[in-house]
């Protein structure tokens, strides 16, 4: 096994005066290291389109991950949706990106704008096969991964955009590959690029959408484990434990909580060096212990990062907050959603007086249900969770 992983978003805009989208994006695991992608974009707009491309991103990812052929996938696709009677065609377009081990990807694309694939971040040619199935020409690719791969899949209403507006014929397959390659570099993560890609989209379109348009990107990157230590333990004999626990592991470490980082300066031999800077006011101030990448307060601060990760998991719209303030939520945001792979959270269940106020609310009230809900936000980012409770 390599030490390579898939880091997947994507993003959608409607065409204006739909309150659905007719493209679609399904994602399928198939073990740890092995996802099925597919971008469905169907015929026209609106509830019929929605309902198609539903369809066949649900059935495809699902077969194609349970190991069927490519040719009984888009049979079945042919048989099972509906033929419109005005056009006469009977299902929707769509991509395929089918990641094997994190060492090798399948691309399989059926009339939908081509994969945009960038390497060392620039735009790579590389091979397809045309196969005909079912009277429908199919392109395939078979493709070894290498860090920093990136590839872009698109509806049609990506490369639409500004026809008539900003561009005579659209916003062509190489400005579009221009615009992210000068993004890649950044590091921005693969959520962010596709909702920087789909902004730049609506903005050409002049905010007033012609089209249903979903960019949805995978960029192959490095493992990167991160530690983050919530609570003191529920018995005071286990700090050690703890504490050794979490200070072995590799990675950055993260530490939420008074106590808890009281517990661990002493731990460390280190003193607690806390900071009177708020960076907002719905947010208490950092501190630091030599030896910590990150120290802040416990509840209210993982409270903040469960509402920016839900945002994040939804339309982004907050990603300009978390991106760039130096609050404790927003370095954790940055820390968890862009920088980690691989999560270990160590959470301690001693009960806090001071969170069993009634008028608190429930959220406050019940570290556990932090940890879980901030734990499964992170699972559909993508990103590997191990949960310790002490």
């Amino acid at each position: 096994m390599n030490n390579l992983c898939a880091d997947i978003g994507w993003k959608s805009i409607n065409h204006e005066g739909e309150l659905l989208c007719g493209d679609h994006v399904e994602i399928v695991d198939r073990g740890e290291n092995s996802q099925v992608i597919v971008l469905a974009d169907g015929l026209g707009s609106g509830v019929k389109a929605s309902i198609l491309s539903t369809l066949t991103s649900k059935i495809i990812s699902t077969m194609m991950a349970e190991g069927m052929k490519l040719e009984e996938c888009v049979s079945t696709i042919a048989a099972t949706l509906p033929i419109c009677s005005v056009r006469g065609v009977a299902y929707s377009t769509f991509t395929i990106i089918h990641i094997i081990e994190n060492s090798t990807v399948e691309i399989i694309q059926y009339d939908n704008p081509k994969v945009i694939f960038l390497r060392n971040y620039e735009t790579y040619e590389y091979p397809m096969t045309e196969l005909t199935i079912d009277n429908k020409k199919i392109f395939k690719s078979v493709i070894n991964l290498q860090e920093d791969d990136i590839m872009i899949a698109m509806s049609d209403g990506c490369p639409h955009a500004g026809i008539g507006l900003a561009f005579n014929f659209g916003w062509k397959e190489e400005d579009i590959a221009e615009f992210v390659r000068g993004l890649a570099a950044a590091g921005y993560t693969a959520k962010t690029l596709a909702t920087m890609l789909v902004d730049q989209c609506d903005k050409e379109y002049g905010y007033r959408p012609g089209d249903d348009a979903t960019a949805c990107i995978v960029k192959v990157r490095k493992r990167e484990p991160m530690n983050i230590l919530f609570g003191p333990p529920r018995n005071r004999d286990d700090a050690d434990r703890m504490m050794s626990l979490f200070f072995s592991k590799n990675g950055k470490h993260i530490i939420c909580g008074g106590t808890t980082s009281s517990i661990a300066a002493k731990y460390l031999g280190k003193t607690v060096k806390a900071s009177l800077d708020f960076q907002g006011s719905d947010v208490p101030p950092i501190a630091e212990i030599e030896g910590v990448d990150l120290v802040t307060e416990g509840v209210i601060t993982i409270s903040k990062v469960i509402e920016y990760a839900k945002d994040a998991l939804d339309k982004n719209e907050l990603y300009e907050k978390w991106s760039f303030q130096r609050d404790g939520a927003s370095l954790i945001c940055r820390m968890l959603f862009e920088e980690a792979t691989d999560i270990s959270f160590y959470v301690g269940r001693a009960v806090n007086p001071a969170h069993q106020n009634p008028d608190l609310p429930i959220s406050y009230s019940i570290k556990m249900n932090l940890v879980e809900e901030l734990s499964e936000c992170l699972q559909k980012m993508g990103k590997k969770i191990k949960v310790s409770y002490f």
